[in-house]
């Protein structure tokens, strides 16, 4: 009978070869591999201990995989091992169990009976007793496939029980990136809360202020890079942190405009947690998909907010429109993206004549500068005609909304308010106390029934007749509700419409923040004559419904 040495291994077949073996070595928290045991120090103890006791090999290389997972062999140190195996350079692999090697049960069965036997590669683990050379029927074994098996279903088990986790996480609120988005910081005491970054938050509120100033987003990336400001991937190294992407040594520390749009775009810095946007496909295929946007886990209020929720969906609307540049150009033009033809609704083209006496800009309806004549007219304006128009026409709005303002203070004094809410509760008393009578008479007429007052047909029709009429007066009644809700709340300078003409009352020149803040579309018509769709037009109209109702119209 062969003798076994220390370590469990067959030691009477003498081995006329000399080996070159390679220890290789995996710890990975993702697998759950927590245990002392398993640590990189013990392994490259126990391992080296077992090579120390062999006579046929030579000293050994070592390979080691820290932080990954055991699911996929796409593994540096592993990778490295393999390339080193086909050079010739090592013919034995040694490691600690199976487990080591890899949780893959298919992958670890390929390398062990179709790869390393076709390398003429020794594989050893040695505390599974598995030995290649000495003992083959060791790797062919029952016990090795389903020990294989085991270390699958763990790591599928573990897959499983860290996507529950992490998703638990995102339902909370809780961070849970390796590093804090651009402009936030990691709590040192909670690691899954995040705390503003000043330095980089201010950056981030300039971008969002020059945006919506008319800075194009190429011209706010050109403004950051003359200012010297470091692009987010620079900033994170240059506070210490092991920070890498693909792209930041060719950037060299400069702002991109993608980098400048993901900013505008990330609804994170007005207080909300979005996160599993991506996923990996499966715990052995490490390959991230995009999830539908449906399927994002969204949580509002989880941190304190850099941007206000108004400025970012103004931002956001932006986007939506057609707000290019000329290339040269850092600056979207005054009216870029809010300009169309009264027509065929198309956008309106920015063109420049040049004359002897000087140059001027006009803009020209897109559809007849592509097609000519037939699909649309020209819908020509000059660009100083139209900013003079637009600005005039402003003005009448901003000194409307001050007179309405000044119209619903007065009600507001009057007590006018109070008085149309009194009315209108003694009315719905009114209805209420007839809907009471009427449920007493439908309940009367039960007895009336059984006691042979009335018949079984009369008493269906009748009270089909009651419950009638309380529909009836439950609409009233719901509709006068509505009406006293809106009494007593009132209009004040609450309103949007109020009170975001209201602060520029004393505008003289036409920005691009004015037409932002308060232009939804502006209509070019043949002749030169414009139309103007104003934003809040819901809050106008309830202003003017309560001037109506309450005082004298507007």
């Amino acid at each position: 009978m062969a003798r076994k040495s220390k370590y469990g291994q067959p030691s009477a077949k003498l081995s006329t070869t000399l080996w070159a073996p390679a220890l290789y070595i995996r710890l990975s928290r993702e697998d759950g591999d927590r245990e002392e045991s398993n640590s990189i120090a013990s392994q490259r103890e126990l391992l080296t201990e077992f090579v120390d006791t062999q006579t046929d090999m030579t000293s050994p290389r070592l390979y080691t995989d820290d932080g990954y997972t055991g699911t996929d062999f796409d593994r540096p140190d592993f990778q490295r091992m393999l390339n080193d195996l086909r050079a010739g350079i090592i013919n034995c692999v040694i490691v600690k169990d199976l487990s080591r090697f890899g949780r893959n049960y298919v992958g670890v069965g390929e390398y062990l009976e179709h790869i390393f036997p076709l390398l003429n590669v020794r594989f050893i683990s040695v505390s599974d007793n598995v030995d290649s050379y000495l003992d083959p029927r060791s790797v062919n074994n029952l016990v090795v496939p389903f020990k294989n098996i085991l270390n699958d279903e763990y790591a599928r088990d573990i897959s499983n029980k860290v996507r529950a986790s992490l998703d638990l996480k995102r339902r909370q609120g809780k961070f849970i990136g390796s590093f804090a988005s651009y402009g936030y910081r990691k709590d040192p005491d909670d690691h899954s809360r995040l705390l503003i970054d000043e330095p980089a938050a201010a950056v981030v509120r300039d971008i969002f202020n020059w945006f919506l100033a008319g800075t194009s987003v190429l011209g706010i990336a050109k403004r950051l890079n003359e200012q010297g400001v470091l692009n987010p991937s620079a900033y994170k190294r240059q506070q210490g942190m092991n920070y890498c992407h693909p792209a930041s040594d060719k950037l060299d520390g400069l702002w991109p405009d993608s980098s400048v749009r993901r900013i505008l775009r990330n609804p994170l810095y007005t207080g909300t947690m979005v996160q599993g946007k991506n996923r990996t496909k499966s715990y052995k295929l490490h390959v991230t998909e995009a999830v539908p946007e449906e399927d994002w886990i969204t949580v509002e209020q989880t941190h304190e907010a850099i941007i206000p929720i108004e400025l970012f969906d103004k931002a956001q609307a932006l986007f939506e429109r057609d707000t290019r540049t000329a290339p040269t150009q850092p600056k979207v033009y005054l009216f870029s993206g809010f300009l169309r033809c009264a027509d065929c609704g198309k956008a309106m083209n920015r063109k420049q004549i040049s004359q002897p006496y000087g140059s001027y800009h006009y803009y020209i309806c897109s559809t007849f500068k592509k097609q000519h004549s037939g699909a649309c007219t020209k819908h020509t304006i000059r660009s100083d005609r139209l900013e003079q128009a637009v600005l005039e026409t402003l003005r009448s709005q901003i000194a409307l909304a001050v007179e309405m303002d000044e119209l619903i203070a007065e009600i507001n004094r009057s007590g006018a308010r109070s008085r149309s809410a009194d009315h209108l509760q003694a009315e719905r008393a009114q209805l209420t106390a007839e809907r009471e009578r009427i449920e007493q008479m439908k309940l009367s007429l039960y007895p009336d029934w059984k006691a042979g007052d009335i018949s079984r047909e009369e008493y269906h029709q009748l009270k089909e007749q009651f419950e009638q009429q309380q529909g009836k007066l439950d609409t009233r009644i719901a509709a006068l509700q509505t009406r006293i809700d809106e009494v007593q709340n009132g209009v004040d300078e609450t309103n949007s419409f109020l009170s975001q003409f209201i602060k520029y009352r004393n505008l003289q020149t036409l920005t691009r923040e004015v037409i932002v803040e308060l232009i939804d579309m502006i209509y070019v018509h043949e002749g030169g004559k414009i139309t103007i769709k104003f934003k809040f037009s819901d809050a106008y109209a309830a202003a003017q419904d309560y001037i109506r109702k309450h005082g004298k119209t507007a």
